[in-house]
């Protein structure tokens, strides 16, 4: 039932670490093939050989490959190191079941060595799985592996001289020991299977967060211009919402002939040139103002308070500049009233800019 489980559970869910654990428990059908083979039918010394063989093969197949199944859980599927552990242990296994076929000729001395081998092996299991804190499959493992001690104590007291005088409840011990093993080995297989759900649930966990990390990545980059690393447009009428309670100062900057500046350096330079004026609006107004590029080579500030000083300083920083190509802006400013129209305000600090635009445009014609 076990081996028929795993199977179906292992089609169902399609985990690679469930493999061994398959195999586990299939070898271990294959044992109890084997043992019952055995009782029913009395082969010859031949076939008997062959029977042996066949059941400490696939007995100690079944605990090696439980014991390598969880080792395989804890480290989040097989590794190098574990397959090369499988192909060891499965070559180490026949060689055990060959050399025991021929030297364990007795149904206690069988039990005993082989009861002895089960505790050692899941004895490491349990310590694996304790190290893990599996509450379940650290039980499982530990009650089969103390089993195991048991039973083994059990045979061997009947390799005594006096074997027939054995105790009545070591007798019965050993008739009924099977069914003792069955439970032990069910509260492995669910042990293994909470395990799963435990891996399952890490992973899942691990793809949330992600998957979170992710979307606040992409968000930032829909929210964000590329190029100046400022909030773009797109984010602006959620921010003049944040300050419809409390009243802002809003600013519109348009840089002046980037037009020209894009046509006699080129486009690479223009972009430069956001950029510089970015990272001025940055040093200038710092964390404690909103700023945004507004489109092309428009720029919107939200500013708590009075701005023209803000303003001065921005300009004054452009006048020493040294670069070229120089940086000239326009600038219109309006003021967001506690409760009033963020659309209304940021028109008219657009139309405030323009109005500054055009007259630079009219003295510079005078000039001419």
């Amino acid at each position: 039932m076990i081996a028929v489980f795993f199977v179906v559970l292992s089609r169902s869910v399609r985990r690679i670490e469930l493999r061994p654990w398959v195999g586990a428990w299939l070898a271990n059908l294959g044992a109890l093939g084997a043992t019952i083979l055995f009782w029913f039918y009395q082969p010859a010394d031949g076939e008997l050989i062959a029977i042996r063989f066949g059941y400490f093969f696939l007995k100690t197949l079944a605990v090696l490959l439980l014991t390598i199944g969880a080792w395989e859980f804890f480290h989040a599927g097989p590794t190098r190191s574990s397959i090369a552990a499988r192909r060891i242990l499965l070559v180490a296994a026949l060689a055990y079941g060959g050399v025991a076929s021929f030297l364990l000729v007795t149904v206690a001395l069988i039990g005993v060595v082989q009861s002895a081998l089960t505790a050692v092996v899941l004895g490491i299991g349990a310590v694996l799985a304790i190290r893990r804190r599996a509450g379940w499959l650290a039980a499982g493992f530990t009650l089969r592996s103390l089993l195991g001690v048991m039973e083994a104590v059990a045979y061997g007291s009947r390799l005594a001289p006096d074997a027939q005088a054995a105790s009545t409840k070591v007798s019965i011990f050993l008739a009924a020991h099977s069914s003792f093993d069955t439970g032990a080995e069910w509260v492995i297989a669910l042990g293994c299977v909470l395990t799963l759900y435990r891996v399952i649930q890490r992973e899942l966990t691990q793809s949330n967060d992600e998957l979170l990390a992710a979307k606040e990545e992409l968000q930032a980059l829909v929210d964000h211009d590329s190029l100046t690393g400022l909030a773009n447009r797109r984010t602006l009428p959620a921010a003049l919402a944040q300050r419809f309670t409390t009243g802002a100062t809003i600013l519109f900057f348009d840089l002046n002939d980037f037009k020209e500046i894009n046509d006699s350096y080129g486009h690479p330079i223009g972009d430069e040139c956001l950029k510089r004026f970015a990272a001025a609006l940055k040093a200038t107004f710092g964390a404690d103002h909103l700023l945004f590029r507004y489109g092309g080579d428009e720029f919107v500030v939200i500013v708590r308070g009075a701005a023209g000083e803000l303003v001065e300083q921005l300009r004054a920083h452009f006048e020493q500049e040294r670069l070229s190509p120089r940086i000239r802006f326009s600038v219109g400013e309006s003021y967001l009233a506690p409760e009033g129209d963020p659309e209304t305000a940021l028109r008219e600090a657009d139309e405030a800019m323009y109005r500054e635009k055009r007259g630079r445009a009219t003295r510079r014609l005078r000039q001419a």
